[in-house]
């Protein structure tokens, strides 16, 4: 079983690619915080997200052209950015998502919260599985 920190897991993001973040009370803060680090290494990344509580860094006006992000569920940490055209609304129904994960708006990097290995190596997805669990098994990463 490999581990490795959330500094080395973010260097799987590219120029160009989608990373999903994790949904509800489970966003990975600590995934959250080391791509803030290195967002201003990227070039035009798409962060998607059904709806995240606490902070959403990657919304920040000088990362335009770094990151851009695209909610389908805008919340208070994402909304002055989607109002002031930072940020984009994909609007559908939430048991459209997964269709549209497999189809137009696949993922490259899926970064979400999970509960450490048991003695098999399988991880539980926890408190908030709603659309996350289709973004893990399509995710390249």
């Amino acid at each position: 079983m490999n581990r490795t920190t959330a500094e080395q897991a973010i260097l799987a993001v590219r120029d160009g690619v989608r990373v999903f973040v994790g949904s509800g009370a489970a966003v990975p803060l600590g995934l959250l915080d080391a791509f803030a680090t290195r967002a201003r290494h990227f070039r035009d990344v798409e962060v998607c997200q059904l709806l995240t509580l606490g902070p959403a860094p990657y919304v920040a006006p000088e990362l335009e052209g770094h990151v851009r992000h695209n909610a389908f569920f805008v919340g208070l940490n994402t909304r002055a950015a989607v109002q002031a055209g930072r940020a984009d609304f994909t609007p559908v129904f939430l048991s459209e998502i997964p269709l549209l994960l497999r189809t137009s708006m696949t993922i490259d990097v899926a970064l979400v919260q999970v509960s450490p290995p048991d003695a098999h190596g399988f991880c539980s997805l926890g408190v908030s599985v709603d659309i996350v669990k289709e973004a893990v098994e399509q995710a390249r990463v």
